[in-house]
């Protein structure tokens, strides 16, 4: 049974004519070798909006996975709208009033927008689809939600916050009476996440009930009438947000107090490791110009806004984009990384932005993922993988970033975005970097994973390493790095030390060159 912290019975109001517009009771799910769900519930009433929370590997996903199809609960209950229901797939869930903005985003990316939109529903004229009906239906839901994207762009072409837009108007488009939303805000800016809760107030409106996963605390706060609370596969509270305090939350979520949110800054930056100077990549429009250094054991963050190219700075350091000019030099010594392979030959690792499209392979298992960044260092005197070395190095990811899995042979895909996280970074220890680059890493991750990885950033920085990490949560960036050198429009706006900025000065920064 859940530990008895501060739990209570399900006894928020009910809707007009007595029943529930979801009800799950007592979900159980088993995958082999962990049990995900342990009769766990949960009840959403209509024009709410409902925060699920919990760790990484809490079963937030596989409870509501189960709702929408995608996995078979093992025993329990799910009634919506008054009728019992077992959807066998994601489209009957769809087809019967359920919509889902996943975590991962899950696009067509050779298709253009209204073809994702309309993917399995397209309106047709005889035989053929009715690419004009599908391009004004498109455009009317884009209007209405005051999204200010071309429905015949290719997905390819949109940056990660457009693609993130075009998942939830598609989620719009069903007039779903449940939406759910995991974690819809983890690549938006403050402007788009203000626009994507304009969007769920009016799904509230209409009588939908919303159920919100999120990590972000300030956004439950802001945003959420009621709460519940998962812990370890069990349900641990359901509770109205109001008379919650920030604290108590976590301490449910965790099972104990976290008092502080970033580690102490213990690492002392010292001679510069890394210069940068005019670093201009090829592909336009990209970044002009980049210069600044970076010293050893310190925590180098960068900010900016959507579109100002933090991330091409880290591409085009680690031979992923092109440069035209500029010069890389590492412990005074110039490098030329026009390849991956070469940048990590030359001491340096880039943890992804998108960890499902560029971070992880998803069918394959733990051990493959955690070693195929230093495989050819398993290889033996005769050339053959040494499977005693990489069955430790394996175990020393897991033990050394506390990954949730039942073993070494478990497909990654199978783990919670949190742990497959934990596995990649892991992976790219491993190769030992001199200069370790992290893309949004805390991207879906609760706060005790969180604060887990800071301490590994901060024990690295200890060690002399050099790190950068992109973030768009100004508080991470503000919590734990030393400097921040700030984007805007594909140029360096400043570089400003942590301990003497705040954040209207970043977002001035961040607005020099627009």
């Amino acid at each position: 049974m859940a530990e008895n912290i501060m739990t209570t019975t399900i006894d928020t109001p009910q809707n007009a004519d007595g029943g529930w517009l979801l009800e799950m009771d007592n979900i159980s799910k088993a995958f082999p070798g962990v049990k995900a769900l342990d009769n766990v519930n949960l009840r959403v009433r209509p024009h709410s909006i409902h925060a699920l929370m919990g760790e990484n590997g809490a079963g937030k996903s596989t409870l509501l996975k189960c709702l929408f199809g995608i996995y078979q609960k093992d025993a329990g209950r799910i009634v919506f709208q008054g009728r019992e229901v077992n959807f066998k797939s994601a489209r009957e869930a769809l087809e019967h009033g359920v919509s889902m903005v996943h975590q991962e985003l899950n696009l067509v990316l050779q298709r253009s927008v209204m073809d994702n939109m309309w993917l399995g529903r397209y309106p047709m004229k005889g035989i053929f689809v009715d690419q004009e009906k599908m391009y004004r239906d498109t455009k009317a839901i884009f209007d209405e939600l005051d999204i200010d994207i071309d429905p015949r762009e290719k997905v390819a072409g949109l940056t990660v916050s457009q693609m993130q837009m075009v998942e939830i108007a598609k989620a719009f488009s069903y007039d779903a009476k449940i939406v759910i939303m995991d974690e819809p805000t983890s690549s938006l800016t403050e402007k788009e996440v203000n626009h994507l809760f304009t969007i769920i107030r009016k799904l509230k409106e209409r009588g939908c009930g919303i159920v919100y996963i999120s990590h972000k605390m300030e956004e439950i706060f802001r945003l959420c009438d009621e709460i519940t609370i998962l812990r370890d596969g069990q349900w641990i509270a359901t509770q109205p947000l109001e008379g919650l305090t920030m604290d108590r939350i976590i301490a449910m979520m965790v099972g104990r107090s976290l008092t502080q949110r970033f580690p102490d800054r213990a690492n002392v930056p010292g001679n510069v490791i890394l210069e940068v100077r005019n670093l201009t990549s090829l592909r336009q429009p990209s970044i002009r110009d980049v210069s600044f250094d970076l010293h050893e054991g310190e925590i180098l963050g960068i900010a900016g806004l959507v579109g100002a190219k933090r991330t091409d700075i880290v591409e085009t350091l680690f031979g992923i984009r092109e440069k035209v000019k500029g010069t890389i030099r590492l412990h005074g010594k110039e490098i030329y990384n026009r390849s991956a392979n070469e940048a990590i030959n030359n001491g340096f690792a880039l943890v992804t932005e998108e960890r499902r499209s560029t971070g992880i392979y998803a069918y394959l298992d733990v051990g493959f993922n955690s070693l195929i960044s230093n495989i050819r260092k398993y290889k033996n005197s005769i050339g053959l993988l040494d499977n005693r070395r990489m069955k430790s190095d394996t175990q020393w990811v897991i033990d050394a970033m506390r990954v949730k899995t039942p073993g070494h042979q478990t497909t990654i895909g199978s783990l919670s975005g949190g742990n497959q996280q934990k596995v990649i970074i892991g992976r790219w220890l491993l190769t030992q970097p001199e200069i370790l680059m992290l893309d949004e890493p805390t991207r879906g991750i609760d706060v005790g994973a969180k604060f887990e990885i800071y301490q590994l950033m901060t024990e690295l920085a200890k060690k002399g390493k050099g790190i950068l990490i992109i973030s768009s949560e100004m508080p991470e960036l503000l919590g734990i790095t030393d400097r921040i050198l700030v984007m805007s429009n594909g140029q360096v706006a400043g570089i400003v030390n942590t301990r003497q900025t705040s954040q209207n000065e970043i977002l001035r920064l961040a607005s020099l060159y627009l």
